[in-house]
């Protein structure tokens, strides 16, 4: 059991890999029942035995909570009051629908909480209000319609934060204030249509920003200039049909690694211009370039914008010729009629005033 535990939960044990060896107290008293206990490493193991509440009489010393895979629908009110020691806990694969306030109170210690796979919509006001210690949430493949401005505004620890497949329509201004030491940030899979202005503000350390795979259409102009540390920028699977030049130049980083593959994008000379600009600025790299292919004009449909960008600008380039050597000749045509019109004006006065004389 105690291997098949550590499989379960390698990557939480990585964590802590210097507590290696548990002994099971399986009949301790402070153990709840259905559960198992590791005495040395304060580990408790709830999972999957139905549960449909936080069971009573967790012991106090507990530094690892596995609850996965049971029946809990909501998280109560101080439902692990006492808990001061709990580093780790894990409440992914439930059916948790709502988190009442205070939920967490007293985890002011917890460092990794997982709350993926269930069906969240929303997050309480005070949901962060004692997490002061967290490094990592996860809340990937839940049900969250939006973020609350307070619902995260405690989390100055978080270094990664995960809410990728969910419903996320919008992502306002000030909803990540406060996570100053952020560095992976991953909201793939939602339904963003805008990257707005103020959405990314005060985040100076993200490095790592997944935006793959949503409805986006739209960059604000200086929506990515705050991010002084991005390494990576994945925009893939989007909805972008152009790119304005100055959204990303306002990206001062050392190095930025950007994905935009899997766009409809409209192939003409602009977008031609803008990514010809950017494959030349030397801190910004396009990861998926020659992967990046034409929605728009039908005849370039599904042709590879590496391929045709050196061509995009020919018919533009065409088109000016003509118009300028239109222009140039209606202004030659027009200066010759003139001057033919001035001398035969200029005949027919010196006529009559041949005449006026005889």
């Amino acid at each position: 059991m105690c291997l098949i535990f550590l499989t379960r939960l390698s990557f939480l044990l990585a964590f802590y890999s210097a507590q290696s060896f548990f002994s099971s107290v399986d009949g301790s008293r402070l153990c709840p029942r259905q559960c198992v206990c590791y005495e040395h490493a304060d580990l408790v193991d709830c999972h999957g035995q139905g549960f449909e509440h936080v069971p009573r009489g967790l012991p106090h010393g507990t530094w690892l909570l596995e609850l996965g895979e049971n029946n809990l629908s909501q998280i109560r009110t101080r439902a692990f009051i006492g808990l001061w020691s709990l580093r780790v806990m894990v409440l992914t694969n439930n059916d948790i629908q709502e988190i009442q306030p205070q939920a967490f109170f007293s985890l002011s210690f917890l460092e990794k909480l997982d709350l993926s796979w269930n069906q969240l919509r929303s997050l309480p006001a005070d949901f962060s209000a004692s997490l002061f210690a967290l490094r990592e949430l996860r809340l990937e493949h839940n049900s969250l319609l939006h973020l609350s401005g307070n619902s995260l505004e405690n989390l100055d620890s978080v270094e990664k934060l995960d809410l990728s497949y969910n419903e996320l329509m919008s992502v306002g201004p000030g909803v990540f204030r406060g996570l100053s030491r952020l560095r992976h940030l991953y909201l793939h899979n939602n339904r963003l249509t805008v990257v707005q202005q103020g959405s990314l503000d005060m985040l100076p350390a993200l490095e790592v920003l997944l935006l793959s795979n949503n409805n986006i259409s739209q960059i604000d102009t200086d929506a990515l200039a705050p991010l002084y540390s991005l390494a990576v920028l994945a925009l893939e699977g989007n909805n972008l049909h152009h790119l304005k030049f100055k959204t990303f130049i306002n990206l001062h980083t050392m190095a930025t690694h950007i994905q935009l593959s899997g766009n409809p994008w409209s192939c003409d000379c602009e977008l031609h211009r803008v990514f010809s600009k950017i494959l030349h600025v030397r801190h910004l790299h396009i990861e998926d370039y020659h992967n990046v292919t034409c929605h728009n004009p039908p005849q370039l449909v599904g042709a590879l914008l590496a391929w045709v960008d050196s061509q995009l600008c020919i018919a533009e380039t065409a088109t000016v010729l003509v118009i300028t050597v239109t222009v140039l000749v209606t202004v030659v045509a027009a200066t010759v009629m003139a001057e033919r019109n001035r001398k035969r004006n200029r005949g027919k006065n010196w006529d009559t005033e041949s005449q006026t004389h005889t």
